[in-house]
């Protein structure tokens, strides 16, 4: 068995997250249940369909004030929710350059239509490109697609698109969910716990795989 092809993950992977700093967030806003609403595991339907684009910004922040109560102004509720992006280090850059070298490689990420303007204004700013599209041969957007990680369908759309076969291609992922939901589909899959180990670990100084398919000798992540 031959890795061919990689598809990697955003938030976590690549780009540090820290799902407790928009849960805490929240709860200064005085939605002290938030983490009963939305953790990285588990969230209920209003955070999928944001995923999936199939309600608005607009829509997202009237049913999060429902829901919740409280009478959230939109650029309050705009700043929590992004409270979980952080940076992007430039060596996870340096290293999917190399890698792309090496291996077809492509972008698969659950995220809305928030957290991408505050992103890409982020790498604007801090690389002077204003999206990630440079780095992969393709880059897949959960709002844009209309379909989210881990459901079945949205690993074929991309192995059908390019013309991939499951049984050469590699998920990197940080959530459990993700990593079983693209091995149901036929795909290998390395479930990163990127507490213990960072991306680059499953690279060689020449940017290919160090393993076959890397992950059996690294700390799996979290359920």
């Amino acid at each position: 068995m031959t890795i061919r092809n990689i598809i990697f993950d955003l938030g976590g992977v690549l780009l540090n997250i820290d799902y407790q700093a928009t849960i805490n967030e929240f709860k200064k806003l005085g939605i002290n249940n938030f983490d009963d609403l939305f953790t990285q595991a588990a969230q209920i339907q209003l955070f999928d369909q944001f995923d999936k684009g199939e309600i608005s910004p607009g829509s997202f922040r009237d049913e999060l004030r429902r829901i919740s109560g409280v009478p959230l102004q939109d650029e309050e509720i705009d700043k929590a929710w992004n409270a979980m992006l952080f940076d992007l280090p430039a060596k996870r850059i340096a290293l999917l350059e190399l890698v792309r070298k090496n291996y077809r490689t492509f972008l698969l990420s659950n995220t809305n239509a928030i957290h991408y303007p505050a992103y890409t204004e982020y790498l604007e700013t801090r690389y002077g490109f204003s999206d990630l599209s440079a780095l992969f041969e393709k880059q897949y957007l959960s709002f844009r697609i209309g379909m989210r990680k881990p459901d079945k369908e949205v690993y074929g759309l991309v192995l059908d698109e390019n013309g991939l076969k499951p049984s050469e291609t590699l998920l990197i992922d940080d959530s459990l969910q993700h990593v079983d939901g693209a091995r149901e589909a036929g795909l290998h899959a390395v479930c990163l716990d990127v507490e213990k180990t960072e991306v680059s670990d499953l690279f060689n100084k020449n940017a290919f795989l160090s393993h076959p398919v890397p992950g059996s000798d690294l700390p799996g992540c979290r359920p």
